[in-house]
């Protein structure tokens, strides 16, 4: 019978051959013997084929000793970034006070001296290397290693011992939990010696272990006449400096943008967690209200250091720092001192 055209037609499947498939398969077996082969050969000539496995990866273990010494070198590496100046740069300019012979009105101060921080020159001095208790200018070096080893985010938790500390406390509670930058602003403006004990703490570990952060990093600047036994200075025995040392550690902490955004505040009103829900702080420094251009850096007293003033001031292009210790009139003899070197200067 004729096919209709209405009539569906079955059409006939090619078969397909399986030869390249067969090809494939023998490829495969030849690549594998291949590599085994070559495994074999390095293994028996004692150069093993690398393998990029998981377990080629692992890393191997490390030393505690040798770990201790890469934290501490990367911590080196970090604080060197932070420093305002290079290693082994001299703070201060070497001769003669340039402005010593010019005509200057009374200094009360039985130590005091007066730099350009720009330049690092010391334009008028008097008896700048006697060493003296330093007071709470004593915070200007805590300041600088506290922001130089800490996060100003980093959140501490207080140490009991920090409530104890004598005389001037800001009232930080036991345990509870407190950023570095709040405490720097009680460091610098309320003077705090319990900021201060925390912060040593926080940053070295333990207060001895900072005092000896405090006494190389002083010799690091060659600071010669400095040696320090407080964190805060509220120990006068064995706590010393000299008004050249105090200026060229001005010059390096006035450097770090961080201490020199804090020590110009006069007024700082910082939230706190509860009980305590809100602090303000205001800046001993009487000169950052008093004087154009004042902008830092940190007072001190105690009964036998007396009256001691670190003042920085900057009008134009020029920046004075002055320093005047055991001093009955700390104010007046830093204003002579800062008006006399922006007029000759």
């Amino acid at each position: 019978m004729p096919y209709s055209v209405l009539q569906p037609v079955q059409r006939r499947r090619r078969s397909r051959s399986k030869r390249p498939l067969v090809l494939l398969a023998v490829a495969a077996l030849a690549a594998a013997g291949s590599l085994a082969a070559t495994q074999h050969w390095a293994f028996a000539h004692g150069k093993p084929h690398r393998q990029h496995s998981a377990a080629g990866l692992t890393p191997k273990p490390v030393s505690a000793r040798t770990l201790k010494q890469l934290r501490a070198a990367a911590s080196e590496q970090q604080v060197a970034a932070r420093a305002p100046f290079a290693p082994g740069t001299r703070l201060l300019l070497p001769g003669a006070p340039r402005l010593q012979h010019t005509a200057l009105g009374p200094i009360s101060a039985p130590s005091a001296i007066l730099i350009d921080a720009k330049t690092g020159a010391v334009l008028w001095a008097k008896r700048a290397h006697r060493r003296r208790p330093i007071a709470s200018t004593t915070k200007i070096m805590t300041g600088v290693l506290a922001l130089e080893n800490l996060r100003p985010t980093k959140v501490v938790r207080v140490n009991p011992l920090v409530t104890r500390v004598a005389l001037s406390r800001e009232g930080l509670r036991a345990h509870e939990r407190v950023p570095v930058w709040k405490l720097m602003y009680g460091l610098m403006l309320f003077s705090g010696n319990d900021d201060a004990l925390q912060l040593a703490i926080a940053t070295a570990g333990s207060r001895g272990a900072f005092l000896r952060l405090m006494n190389e990093k002083a010799n690091d600047l060659g600071l010669r006449d400095t040696h320090y036994t407080s964190p805060s200075g509220v120990v006068d025995r064995g706590n010393f400096s000299s008004a050249y040392d105090l200026a060229a550690l001005a010059r390096y902490a006035m450097a770090i943008p961080q201490f020199r955004a804090i020590t110009r505040t006069h007024i700082a009103h910082i939230k706190w967690a509860k009980p305590t829900y809100a602090k303000t702080y205001v800046n001993k420094n009487q000169l950052l209200v008093t004087y154009r251009g004042a902008d830092g850096v940190k007072t001190g007293w105690t009964t036998i250091a007396g009256h001691c003033l670190v003042v920085s001031a900057r009008r134009g292009g020029k920046r004075m720092i002055a320093v005047v210790l055991h001093a009955p009139d700390p104010y007046g003899d830093a204003r002579r001192l800062l008006n006399f070197g922006f007029a000759n200067s």
